[in-house]
Order: structure tokens, then sequence, then C-alpha cells
């Protein structure tokens, strides 16, 4: 009767920036006729940059925050878990010990007690996981939303015609020159935001 929480894993997971394709540049120029078609394609590709979601996920002090606050409940969970469990692991073994020199209608009373509480063990243990693994998808949810609302109004910022995610557990990007590379950028203007929220 172990909670195996994995929430956290679950959370890094989770926050796969998909791809938050932005539309700008509205208010600029429309390019001339005759405007040379290989400078217009080179600067396109300039408008795609990528986010490494391990990094910056590591680095926001909003999912380091909602990560302790998870790993608290989870220690939480398993120390009353492990409680009631060894309370009645003793009442087990006080019942074997005495068994013998029981009736049978107290050894059957006994037993359809200790089964009762056997169960209300079970329920706990799945009813405590339940309750992590909601909050855990709850707060997915908003990382997920925060990041991408970010995002959005950075791209915009910046120019950026699309953001890609990299991640070394799910690496559909297979290379990128550096220089596309704007965690860092990103990470610091989440932080400032998420900062200013709290305050």
């Amino acid at each position: 009767m172990n909670i195996s929480f994995n929430t956290i894993s679950k959370l890094t997971a989770g926050l796969m920036i998909a791809a938050a394709v932005v539309s700008c540049n509205n208010n600029k120029e429309q390019p001339k006729a005759g405007a040379s078609a290989p400078v217009a394609a080179n600067q396109n590709a300039e408008k795609i940059v990528f986010v490494n979601s391990d990094s910056l996920v590591n680095n926001y002090d909003y999912f380091k925050e909602i990560k302790g606050k998870l790993e608290d409940k989870s220690k939480k969970a398993q120390q009353d878990l492990s409680s009631k469990g060894s309370a009645f692991q003793r009442e087990v073994a006080e019942y074997q010990q005495k068994a013998k020199d029981m009736s049978a209608d107290e050894r059957a009373s006994t037993e359809q007690r200790l089964a009762r509480k056997q169960q209300e063990l079970a329920a706990f243990n799945q009813n405590a996981s339940s309750a992590l693994a909601n909050e855990s998808s709850a707060e997915n949810e908003k990382l997920y939303d925060k990041v991408a609302e970010y995002l959005k109004t950075y791209a915009k910022q910046k120019g950026y015609k699309m953001v890609l995610t990299y991640s070394k557990s799910n690496p559909s990007l297979l290379f990128a020159d550096e220089s596309l590379d704007v965690t860092q950028d990103v990470v610091k203007g989440l932080n400032e935001a998420y900062n200013k929220d709290k305050k």
C-alpha cells in the first residue's frame, strides 16, 4: 500500500509548450513587387525560435513553488499512510497473539473489524493518490497556460512567427542553431511577471 507519486516529473513532461504560433508584423508594410524572394525567405526563417522546456521549468519560480508544494503534500500523505499502516499492522499482530484464547464469535468479530480497517486504509491510499493527481493536473494546466500566454506576448514583441519547444524526454526538435534558443530570455520575463503578480 505505497503511494507512488510521480507528479513532479508529470508536470515537467506535461509542459510541452506545443507551438505558440503567432501572427505578427501586421502593422509592417508588405514587401513591394520585385522584392528578392531569398531575402524574404531568410527573414522568415529567423522568426522561428525555440525554448528548452527542461531548462525553463527548472528555472521558472512559479514551477519551483508548485513543485515544492506538491512534494510537501506527497510527503505528508506518505507519512499519514505509513502511520495508519503501522497502527493496522500492530492490531493484526495483537489479534494473532490473542486469537487462540478468543471464542469463535470474538475471532469472527475482530476479523471483520480488521477487514473493514484494511478497506479503509486502501480507500485512504486511493483517495490521497487521486487528490494529488488531480491537483497535479490542475497545476500543470495553469503552468501551461501561463507559459503559453506569456509566449504569445513575447513572440509579438520580438516579431517571432513561431516558438518551438525542446525537451530531452521528447526530442522532437533534433537540431537548432543555439542563436535561436530564447530560453533564458523567456525565463527572465516569466519570473519578472510572476514576481510582479505576487506583490
